[in-house]
């Protein structure tokens, strides 16, 4: 079984370079359903450049299979998570002036802060993941949090040259094997595309979500969001088989 999260963000990009009314990225979320997506992800930043706080909350109305809130550490937005009750939140570094999110948590650094944020958002009912580098120190840390989830990074591994994949690969196979050992649910996501995500499935069966926006969005501007969507999901599920 492997689960696909669909990340849209990018359609609220789009609204937001115009001011603008639309595109809705709640009427995305319903469409992304439609072509089989296992759960709807955003990003909350504290900036708002692109989801808003109108967004996340209608989403929580909308969203009928599993809603994943991307977001910092911050208190105000801790405290939008705790109000809105998003199923699962995933905490994730942030920083002003990148393009997208460009490394995993520092976890093992700020181990006492983020055990506080994930204790609270469990009194909550919010099951927490944390995206992080697939490293053996990491990993290891998140496991002291309580969370139960970790997201890996897979950044390297879409940027890498075809000559570095198969050492990207088998980091984040010995990260996911390493994070299952440990009683961790693995996730996965970042840069996954139509010709990646096979290779990652067949590395690490221990994952059993990816979570992937850029690709699909861009994809759908030539072919529809739910045959995007749809197609992501043909892709996975044949990978998947195949190991």
């Amino acid at each position: 079984m492997i689960r696909l999260g669909v990340n849209i963000d990018h359609v609220a990009t789009v609204r937001q370079a115009r001011g603008a009314v639309e595109p809705d990225p709640v009427a995305a979320a319903v469409v992304a359903e439609l072509g089989g997506a296992d759960g709807i992800t955003v990003h909350l930043r504290e900036d708002r450049r692109h989801i808003n706080d109108r967004d996340v909350a209608l989403l929580r109305q909308t969203v009928r299979t599993r809603l994943n809130l991307e977001m910092s550490a911050a208190k105000e937005i801790v405290a939008i998570a705790g109000r809105i009750k998003p199923d699962q939140a995933t905490l994730v570094p942030e920083r002003r002036r990148e393009l997208t999110t460009e490394g995993g948590l520092n976890v093992s650094g700020n181990l006492p802060q983020l055990k506080a944020v994930v204790a609270g958002l469990q009194r909550k009912s919010v099951a927490v993941s944390l995206f992080i580098d697939p490293r053996e120190e990491q990993v290891a840390a998140a496991a002291k949090t309580g969370a139960a989830a970790v997201e890996l990074h897979t950044g390297a591994y879409a940027r890498a040259p075809a000559g570095d994949e198969p050492r990207q690969l088998s980091q984040l196979a010995a990260a996911a094997a390493q994070a299952h050992s440990l009683g961790l649910r693995v996730y996965a996501g970042h840069g996954l595309n139509y010709r990646n995500v096979a290779g990652l499935l067949q590395a690490a069966p221990e994952v059993e979500e990816l979570n992937i926006g850029h690709a699909i969005v861009s994809r759908a501007l030539f072919v529809g969001l739910e045959t995007a969507v749809r197609q992501m999901r043909e892709c996975m599920v044949m990978a998947r088989k195949r190991t």
